[in-house]
This record gives structure tokens, sequence and C-alpha cells, in this order.
């Protein structure tokens, strides 16, 4: 079944996903807030749209790929300048949410939503640029199971694993157990190769040899080989790890969990973003243990 899609969001991650479901055979209705990335996608057959609520306006479905609850929400139910999709959404139009924000924004946004008969899923991925590039993102779906199969299909264009986590908000709530998993691995990952060289190991070498071993992962895999070669461009924006963990630090402390790693992460996060490195590589925790290390520690001070 080909179907009209709305498209919100043509940045590293949406604008792959466009590109999957116009190869798929979809009509894609697109917006981003800049109009000047909107000319490739039209190139490849996506209309374009001026505003928000136009990619609404005969969609079946609505997709959203921006970065905070306060963007959805402004792209959702308008600015108080421009309406946003609800304004023009069909009563039966499923909308499907790729960004990572709350996971109480993401329950609210459905109630406002359900009162008009549309329904709210959300879908955080992860897999970054690269998983959206090759269709390999993992999907993560708070929502009911009617509406996830209406809509699976088109899921499958730009993931590989779709899992159903439950009910609206659970979707988020896995995305933020895959960050503090993968961001306080990367801390370790800096730890670990700030030791070896700090002790004459070639850093390069102990990733090789700890990815033969338990401690080998896929975060290892992808930031051990940039950190062991200073690398330190963008791959995932740090920026946007410390936006999560932010998010994360207030579920946390309204809860009163005991997270000591999360918090310690955390405050790493907050250094590299006082460093001005928030658009480079989250492997730049490893500079940041460096920057911050006392005149006498024995490591190799290099930009």
């Amino acid at each position: 079944m080909m179907a009209v899609v709305g498209f919100v969001g043509l940045g590293s991650m949406g604008g792959e996903m466009v590109r999957h479901l116009i190869k798929a055979g979809h009509q894609l209705q697109v917006y981003a807030r800049r109009a000047d990335v909107l000319p490739p996608f039209v190139e490849l057959g996506a209309k374009p749209c001026a505003h928000a609520a136009d990619v609404a306006r005969g969609a079946d479905f609505v997709f959203l790929n921006v970065t905070t609850a306060d963007d959805v929400a402004s792209l959702l139910f308008g600015d108080g300048n421009t309406e946003g999709v609800e304004s023009s959404a069909a009563a039966g139009t499923i909308i499907c949410d790729f960004s990572t924000i709350a996971a109480s924004a993401a329950r609210e946004f459905a109630k406002r939503l359900a009162a008009r008969g549309i329904t709210y899923m959300d879908c955080p991925v992860s897999g970054g640029p690269i998983g959206a590039k090759a269709a390999t993102l993992s999907i993560m779906v708070g929502g009911d199971d009617a509406s996830l199969a209406k809509v699976r299909p088109l899921l499958e264009k730009i993931g590989a694993a779709i899992f159903h986590m439950g009910p609206i908000g659970n979707g988020q709530v896995t995305k933020a157990c895959n960050q503090i998993v993968q961001v306080v691995n990367i801390q370790g990952i800096a730890e670990a190769l700030l030791f070896a060289r700090a002790n004459g190991v070639d850093p390069a070498g102990v990733v090789d040899a700890l990815m033969a071993g338990y401690a080998g992962s896929k975060m290892l895999g992808l930031m051990g080989p940039k950190m062991a070669q200073r690398d330190f461009a963008a791959g995932i924006e740090a920026r946007l790890h410390h936006k999560d963990f932010v998010m994360i630090a207030d579920m946390v402390n309204a809860q009163a969990l005991p997270m000591p790693g999360t918090e310690l992460v955390l405050a790493q996060l907050n250094k590299l973003m006082e460093q001005g490195w928030g658009t480079m590589d989250t492997c730049n925790l490893l500079r940041v243990l460096e920057t911050t290390a006392p005149p006498n520690a024995n490591i190799p001070r290099e930009a």
C-alpha cells in the first residue's frame, strides 16, 4: 500500500528516512524550518511545504524527527504565529515521533491529539546517521497494537528492528535506557584509553585486544578507533547526548533513583559543552579527561 506521508525534520537522520520512503514509492510532503534544505528532496519527488501544518493535509501518516520536546510541541500545536500539524490533520491520522524526548511529554502530546481523533506514537530510534542511511535503525515504539500494525510497513523501510515496548511513553523510556548504556560506555572507553596512553600502551592496540574479549561492544568498535586516532569530528553530536542526559537526570531526580554513573557522565558532558565541543563527537569525553587532569598527571597532551 502506497501512503501519503507528511515529514517534518530533514536533518542527517530525517533526510535519510525521507529518501528511503520515496524510494519505496510513498508520496512525501516535507517541511523543514530551514527552507534551503528542501530542494534535494523536491528533486526526488517530495512535495515541499511552507508550514508544518501543510504536511498533514491529505496525509495518512505524519512523521517528525526533531530535537526537543519544545520543538515537537510547536510543530504539532503551533507557536502562536503559525499553526501546527494538529490544525490540518484529519481524524484517523497517525503521527510517529522519532524525536528523543521525555516520556511525560510524549504522553501529554498523545492525550491532546487523541481528543481530535489523531493517534500519536512515540518512536525514538537508535543507530545514528549511519543507521539512518543504511535503513538499519532500531525503532522503539510506544503505542497501541492496531496503530503499529498500520504504520509498520513504513517503519520497515527505515529500520531493521522494530520493538513494541508497550503504551505511549514506553518507547521514550526505552530510548533513555539506550542512551544511559551508550554514553556511560563511551565514558568508560575514554577512561580506558586515557589509562592506556598514560601507561605507554598503544590505544589502537588496546581497542583491538578488547574487541576480541568480553569488553567488546558496538560502542567500543565505533568510538574506540575514533579516540585512538584522535578523530573528534562529529559522528554523533555531543550536544544531543547532553540534551538527553539532562532530560534523564530530571526523571532520575524526580524518582529519587540511585544512578551515580549517569550523574557522573552528565557532569562530564557538562564540561564537554563548556569547552565548546557540543557540535563535535561525544568521543570528546576523552579530551575532557585530558583537559581536566592535574598538571602532574602522566598524560601526553594533544589538541
